[in-house]
């Protein structure tokens, strides 16, 4: 019988009405039952509450827990669902991708838009959708969200209120669910992990995310480096580029780029950054601006966060953020 583990970590799926609002407040037993999933139904569910906190409060230490948690469970489970609030959980997916190279068990993110106290909840919904992929024992870090399956380090939250809350941004859903059945639209065998299971959990959060808008300043960008940031991301628009007329911003990056990475992405939500197209792109690469490719922000924030704990030179930051390690950047 097939074994799977269901780790909450609080968010809007365990939040109740309070007098200041929405909390998480219920254990992921709470959830599990009052989303009538049972227990034992050809296969078997056990629970762990791990966290119970409004995802705006995650921090990246709690990723660090998430990933131990996860480590330890592969070797006795068949698979691992974790309920996480919404407004972080793409980071979570992302980070965990990072940490998690080579995991050999699914390994499901899902929540919902409305608590599970409440009517209309589409709780019970994507708790059965990431209970049934995790089943499939197709290996990796997905989430489930609104009848799809993403692949977690795809996966970004697109909207504030709707239940279609999460689309997977420069890549195909791996499948959805409809009903008792997983229709995929990628081979599974194509969305397994290169690699051995491992865990890599070093991490460094000191990064900075700015985006560009006409009119900065150039001296908004001073004191980074003193006040003990080791990584920025720069949000330009469109394929990219940094603005030198009147503002020269491009100038001040280039100073920044040769003590620390500089990642460029985008302000629109597809097709990613192409620093070669356009001549404002390719100064900003003579500059030392390292193109996040089409990765989604989440992605590009935690990749950075993960390579920046394993080396702070920036020439081997380069060469991490431009590889393709688990599916975050399309190849070809």
């Amino acid at each position: 019988m097939k074994r799977l583990l269901i780790l909450g970590t609080g968010g809007t799926i365990a939040s109740s009405k309070g007098e200041e609002g929405y909390k998480a407040s219920l254990s992921v037993d709470e959830v599990l039952e009052l989303a009538g999933i049972k227990r034992s139904n050809g296969f078997k569910i056990e629970s762990k509450d791990v966290l119970n906190v409004d995802s705006t409060l995650i921090q990246p230490e709690d990723w660090e827990t998430i990933a131990r948690e996860v480590f330890r469970a592969r070797e006795e489970y068949d698979g691992v669902v974790i309920t996480h609030g919404t407004d972080t959980l793409a980071y979570t997916a992302s980070m965990l991708t990072f940490m998690l190279p080579g995991m050999d068990i699914p390994v499901v993110l899902t929540g919902s838009m409305r608590p599970i106290t409440e009517e209309r909840s589409d709780a019970p919904r994507n708790v059965r959708t990431a209970i049934s992929f995790a089943l499939t024992g197709v290996p990796g870090v997905f989430v489930a969200f609104n009848d799809k399956i993403m692949l977690g380090v795809r996966a970004s939250k697109v909207r504030a209120l709707g239940i279609n809350a999460f689309q997977s941004v420069n890549y195909p859903d791996v499948a959805y669910v409809k009903g008792d059945e997983i229709y995929y639209n990628l081979p599974p065998s194509s969305l397994v992990p290169k690699g051995e299971p491992g865990l890599e959990v070093h991490y460094e959060p000191r990064v900075a995310f700015i985006r560009l808008l006409p009119g900065m300043e150039p001296a908004f960008l001073d004191g980074l480096v003193s006040s003990g940031c080791k990584g920025l991301i720069l949000e330009g628009y469109g394929a990219g580029g940094l603005p030198y007329r009147r503002r020269n911003i491009l100038e001040k990056v280039g100073e920044l780029a040769k003590r620390i990475p500089v990642v460029m992405t985008t302000q629109a939500l597809y097709d990613g950054v192409d620093l070669n197209k356009y001549e404002v792109g390719r100064k900003a690469l003579q500059a030392g601006v390292i193109p996040a490719k089409d990765m989604t922000k989440e992605a590009t924030v935690t990749k950075l966060m993960w390579a920046l704990g394993k080396t702070q030179n920036v020439e081997e930051i380069r060469e991490i953020m431009l590889k393709n390690i688990a599916g975050e950047i399309s190849e070809g």
